[in-house]
């Protein structure tokens, strides 16, 4: 949990990173930007904002309860966004992000995890940040709350991010849970994941939870984005540092040992999310600033610019895979559809079946490396320019000294 003068300087940096990416973006960043038009994306696939738990679409997101939240139906790319400066493109045949629905629930103060059921139709999970015990809730589409859930005999350290999957035997679904916030990197001898059999019925319960340690193969790490291949069933951890970096969990988990963390690939700087596509033909990791886009690890595909939000700490793909869902904490925090770009749907669509011989042959608009790289002249996008890591040192470095100066005169 945050003192008062830490939650301030946390804000204070995320505000200073903002800022940075957007004054220094240059051509070295490539933001996937968002143009405002008719809202008729949803997280189901082909509904449109008008159905479903009393939402309608444009100018507002009204709830069951009569409740109706500003949309984001006018919004464009702007300092939500790394890259703001850069060129951008539109997103999802030009549809603008909008907000989905707003938690309704009072006790959803920091929602820092997010996760589309996989076995019930409008349905979400998200959990709160730090101390606020083995909790988390089952919330529909209107953002009214299902259902309450707790883990029995499960701690809650630092639950920074959850992830979903499906049993591949049984295909009910299944809910994982991370306890891997190490706000002084490398504080704790080893991270908790707990898994949970996603419940049949959404109403309140307690239930049980296999705990899985982790322990990074180079030393402690701070993290906060969880994600689980739907291929493999492999579980990775994204880690929340300046050289942030995926690690990959052993294929088989052990419960009565600590499992082995390995570096699979690079991340964005300051990661606060991550999710794999419900097919697995990508996954995303999201930060205060924007999401990234990747086909594998180290291979990127776009960067996609998101809405601004108090403190952006979470994100998933819609049911579909054609859209992201990313939300905040604090209360009444929305959670924004935010479509993604063509040509990244494009680049992770199936290969076309071969056509037999003897019949017509349809030449494909390119082959799915044709993708455009989101950094320019080869260059691999690292997630923020040099330029605007330096400014947030420097913010960082005098905002520290205001925090000291106020905590000693407040003390």
């Amino acid at each position: 949990m945050r003192s008062r003068p830490g939650e301030v300087l946390i804000r204070v940096l995320a505000a200073a990173g903002v800022v940075a990416a957007t004054v220094f973006a240059g051509p070295g960043v490539q933001a996937v930007g968002r143009t405002a038009g008719p809202q008729t994306a949803d997280a189901g696939g082909g509904r449109t904002a008008a159905d479903g738990g009393g939402r309608t679409g444009g100018a507002g997101v009204t709830g069951g309860g009569g409740r109706t939240a500003d949309a984001g139906g006018v919004r464009t790319a702007g300092a939500g966004g790394a890259g703001a400066g850069g060129p951008t493109e539109p997103a999802g045949d030009g549809e603008a992000d909008r907000v989905l629905f707003r938690f309704a629930d009072e006790r959803i103060t920091e929602s820092s995890g997010l996760a589309v059921s996989p076995t019930h139709e409008d349905v979400y999970y998200t959990h709160n940040d730090s101390e606020a015990g083995a909790v988390f809730f089952a919330v529909g589409g209107d953002g009214r709350t299902r259902a309450v859930f707790t883990l029995r005999g499960a701690g809650a350290r630092d639950w920074e991010g959850m992830a979903v999957s499906k049993d591949p035997k049984t295909g009910r679904g299944v809910l994982w849970f991370a306890d891997i916030g190490d706000n002084f990197d490398g504080a704790w001898p080893d991270v908790s994941v707990y898994k949970v059999a996603e419940p049949a019925a959404l109403k309140d319960a307690v239930l049980p939870a296999v705990r899985y340690r982790f322990r990074y193969e180079d030393g402690g790490h701070n993290a906060e984005g969880v994600m689980v291949d739907p291929r493999s069933g492999r579980l990775h951890i994204v880690t929340k540092e300046f050289a942030g970096a995926v690690y990959a969990a052993p294929k088989r988990l052990r419960t009565g040992r600590v499992n082995v963390l390995r570096r699979v690939g690079s991340a964005p700087i300051m990661a606060t999310d991550a999710a794999y596509a419900p097919d697995g033909s990508s996954f995303v990791v999201r930060t205060y600033i924007s999401a990234t886009v990747y086909r594998d690890f180290d291979e990127q595909l776009a960067r996609v610019s998101m809405p601004p939000l108090e403190q952006a700490e979470s994100i998933a793909y819609t049911a579909d895979g054609r859209a992201l869902l990313t939300g905040s904490e604090g209360a009444d925090s929305p959670v924004h559809l935010v479509p993604l770009p063509d040509r990244v749907l494009e680049a992770v669509a199936p290969a076309p079946t071969p056509t037999p011989e003897g019949t017509a042959r349809t030449e494909p608009a390119g082959p799915a490396g044709a993708v455009e790289d989101a950094g320019e002249d080869g260059e691999e996008d690292a997630g923020v320019p040099v330029s605007a890591v330096l400014l947030w040192l420097l913010v960082a470095v005098g905002a520290t000294g205001v925090i000291v100066f106020i905590a000693r005169r407040t003390g």
